[in-house]
């Protein structure tokens, strides 16, 4: 079924649906939690597990330019959320019209009339309607009175770490790629289209490099990073700096990845980077031979590291 953006145009019979809601970025290891119930709870009343999410993050538009950077973008978050295998998926434009509907308004015509829910699974925070006026008690007494049942997923913790979308990017914003990892249940990526740089890495370095022009906005913090490319279906090890280039001194901020034992022409092609682990800092340092030198090691870490 494809995704499902406009409801005044959704004419659809739902087969006893429930219907988890959130905004779900970075569809981290909480958010799986919610999914794999909804999917046990849809299986026992012979119903669909569906997902109701939103497109701006409402943040955007209730704080324009006040909200954190995303950990994935509408269109990752989707690929992720049907990769989980819920059948039915709602992405909701999120306008300040929207935003102004009541909490009994969202669950009587919304959730009720038009999507015709049997169940729905939530979060232990969850919130809803305008101002945030709507809890998981209201849900709860609505259910009773329109008879749907509501289940509460509690927090997930990874070894004593809350697992939410506040902790996966500070983890990514500290460059703890590995930390970050295990609450998302997957390597952190940002994706984008190579660009035309200085030519520095091939010309002056022996190491030719893909610039990228990311469309991601988490990015993790300035260091070299061990990496897998991802370029046409095809994985590939790789080295990737992010930050300023000091040797250089030019002052221009770069995303730019070293792919080991790659040769192909990458400009104006899309890539993506899954970042593996924070090898180093950025440094300056005194010579181009130092700065060979170091990459040469950094080479071979990562060779030794990925290939063991």
């Amino acid at each position: 079924m494809p995704v499902i953006s406009n409801l005044e145009q959704f004419n659809q019979t739902l087969r006893n649906p429930v219907l988890t809601i959130g905004n779900f970025d970075g569809v981290h290891k909480g958010h799986l939690s919610l999914f794999d119930l909804t999917k046990k709870r849809a299986a026992a009343i012979n119903g669909q597990s569906a997902v109701m999410t939103f497109d701006p993050h409402p943040i955007k538009v209730m704080k324009p330019g006040n909200g954190p950077p995303l950990i994935t973008l509408t269109q990752q978050k989707l690929e992720l959320i049907s990769a989980a295998h819920m059948e039915v998926i709602f992405c909701l434009p999120f306008t300040r019209q929207f935003a102004s509907i009541s909490a009994r308004s969202f669950v009587q015509d919304i959730l009720v009339n038009k999507i015709g829910i049997r169940e729905v699974v939530v979060g232990y925070d969850y919130t809803f309607g305008a101002g945030r006026e709507g809890g998981i008690e209201l849900l709860e007494n609505m259910g009773k009175a329109l008879d749907f049942q509501v289940h509460v997923v509690p927090p997930v913790y990874v070894e004593n770490i809350l697992v939410s979308s506040t902790s996966i990017r500070n983890l990514v914003q500290e460059g703890k790629l590995y930390e970050a990892k295990r609450l998302l249940g997957r390597d952190y990526q940002v994706g984008g289209t190579v660009i035309k740089g200085k030519n520095r890495g091939g010309r002056l370095l022996g190491f030719p490099t893909a610039n990228l022009a990311l469309i991601d906005e988490l990015v993790p913090k300035r260091g070299v990073y061990m990496v897998k490319v991802l370029v046409a279906d095809r994985l590939y090890d790789g080295l990737t700096n992010i930050g300023y280039n000091p040797t250089f001194g030019d002052g221009a901020f770069s995303v730019e990845t070293h792919i080991l034992n790659f040769q192909e022409d990458l400009l104006g092609k899309q890539i993506r980077i899954k970042f593996i682990e924070r090898l180093r800092d950025e440094k300056t340092f005194e010579s181009i031979g130092d700065l060979v030198a170091q990459i040469e090691r950094d080479i071979a870490r990562v060779i030794e590291m990925l290939n063991p």
